[in-house]
């Protein structure tokens, strides 16, 4: 049984940075296209980087050149380095997995109904 446990989110100033960790269990991390979404009050969830099995990244234009996606394979431990946080990135922050790569696609655009495995969420506030 898949299960994803996020960890690392928190209250930062605006300009301040934060890691977000998502360990896995029940899965190989280079077998799975891994991601991260996030979830603002009232709306959809919407993808903010993701990691396809060969290990190439992808990022929609909202983390371009502040956030990084990485992983561990050993670890099976999913990372999201945020730099220079804004109050626009107040949200929960959700990391998802899944066998197919369906989920993520060129040119920064996700898909959530593609990942069958999702975590708890961790709540990052940014203020200003």
């Amino acid at each position: 049984q898949v299960q994803l446990v996020e960890s690392g989110g928190g209250s930062v100033q605006s300009g301040g940075s934060l890691t977000l960790s998502c360990v896995a269990s029940g899965l190989t991390a280079d077998a799975y296209c891994m991601a991260w979404f996030r979830q603002f009050p009232g709306k959809q969830r919407e993808g903010v980087a993701g990691i396809r099995s060969d290990g190439s990244t992808t990022y929609a234009e909202s983390g371009k050149g502040r956030f990084t996606i990485s992983r561990d394979i050993g670890k099976k431990t999913l990372y999201l380095q945020m730099n220079t946080l804004k109050p626009d990135d107040t949200a929960m922050y959700f990391c998802a997995a899944d066998r197919a790569c369906g989920g993520i696609a060129p040119g920064g655009y996700f898909s959530d109904r593609f990942f069958a495995y999702w975590g708890q969420g961790t709540q990052v506030t940014v203020s200003s």
